[in-house]
């Protein structure tokens, strides 16, 4: 009887494992950041989200997130299951693609997430995300509350 129970509580440990990795928790894939000191920056070139050999990573080729072809990927003009991008305090920044006609892309110059005028986009020079000064800035190389990148597979 007790060895029944231990291969059932195994059975079911396995299963609990597999559906856990099919329906995984969020990724997180750096800061979207210009620090390039800052090891979860994607700017910093030998950290885990910056590095072009990472598998975290959007500056990867031939990842999942970085390559030209791959549909979760930032670098892929057709993707539109990517990254998103977050602010320290939670707010949601868009998505970090380089789909111009997606809406929530920050590559849509005329989206809300896009706009060089939006105070919710990264390329808004004088916005709390976009500016070279802000600690909150995707575009300060000393920004110390950069925003993060999540995967949130659909």
């Amino acid at each position: 009887m007790r060895m029944l129970i231990m291969i059932l509580l195994c059975i079911l440990g396995f299963f609990v494992l597999v559906v856990s990795h099919v329906y995984a928790e969020d990724e997180y894939l750096g800061e979207y950041s210009d620090n390039s000191l800052d090891p979860d920056s994607t700017s910093n070139s030998v950290g885990t989200y910056g590095s072009t050999v990472s598998p975290e990573s959007i500056n990867n080729p031939v990842g999942r997130f970085g390559s030209s072809v791959s549909p979760n990927s930032a670098n892929n003009p057709l993707a539109t299951d990517t990254p998103k991008l977050y602010s320290h305090d939670g707010q949601y920044l868009g998505k970090v693609s380089s789909n111009t006609l997606d809406p929530d892309s920050i590559s849509n110059p005329v989206g809300r997430y896009g706009s060089p005028v939006s105070p919710d986009s990264v390329n808004n020079p004088v916005g709390r995300y976009g500016s070279s000064v802000s600690p909150e800035s995707a575009n300060n190389p000393l920004a110390t509350q950069a925003p993060v990148i999540i995967y949130q597979g659909q």
